[in-house]
């Protein structure tokens, strides 16, 4: 009778391992799988902001291609411009989204300036003076060759307006051509006109304009 009762407790006991064995294992393999399942999860995560950021990078490159500093940067006629744009740090601006008027001067118009003024506008210490000189030839809003044309047969052939530095210009025809005027009485051809872009419009000139000290 002893021995059957031994039996029985060894069958039980040998029952409460094999169950008790089970059951941690099963946590185990629970345990095992959440952890996957979190792991998973994560590396889901991280591809979805990898993909987000790569698709805001490529966004910000086409917005930047077609914005005013862009055009700026893609046309050869300009590149002392864009150096110029970069050194003050403005090239920015007229890469986001805004509505403006550039008149750009050519490499040829920074040319005509005294041996050294670019070079000298160029240097860190000078900042301020070149973001003055740029700025000067940015208008607010969007301003076509329809509405230039349309503003100077209203003014009786001259339409003035005012920079974003709140300083003049003066639009004016000489034939065909028109021409823009700084508040020094110099002039400027304009030799391209409407290049359309996302944040404004763009006229290529042949000289740098300044503001009366």
């Amino acid at each position: 009778m002893k021995l059957k009762m031994n039996r029985i407790l060894g069958i039980v006991t040998c029952m409460l391992f094999v169950v008790t064995t089970a059951c941690n294992d099963g946590k185990k393999e629970e345990e095992k799988m959440k952890m996957e399942a979190e792991k998973v999860e994560m590396e889901a995560n991280q591809q979805k902001e990898m993909e987000d950021k790569k698709m805001e990078e490529e966004r910000k490159a086409m917005a930047m291609e077609i914005s005013i500093a862009g055009k700026a940067m893609s046309n050869e006629d300009l590149t002392t411009l864009v150096a110029a744009l970069k050194a003050a740090d403005l090239a920015t601006m007229l890469s986001e989204p805004g509505n403006y008027t550039v008149f750009a001067p050519s490499n040829q118009a920074f040319s005509k300036l005294p041996e050294g003024t670019v070079d000298n506008l160029l240097k860190p210490e000078n900042k301020e003076s070149l973001q003055g000189v740029l700025q000067y030839h940015v208008v607010p809003g969007k301003i076509t060759s329809d509405k230039l044309m349309e503003a100077i047969k209203g003014g009786k052939g001259k339409y003035t307006f005012k920079t974003v530095t709140g300083e003049e210009l003066t639009a004016m025809m000489d034939g065909d051509q028109y021409v823009i005027q700084d508040s020094r009485g110099k002039k400027a051809q304009v030799v391209q006109g409407n290049i359309d872009a996302s944040n404004g419009i763009v006229y290529i000139i042949n000289d740098v304009l300044m503001a009366k000290k």
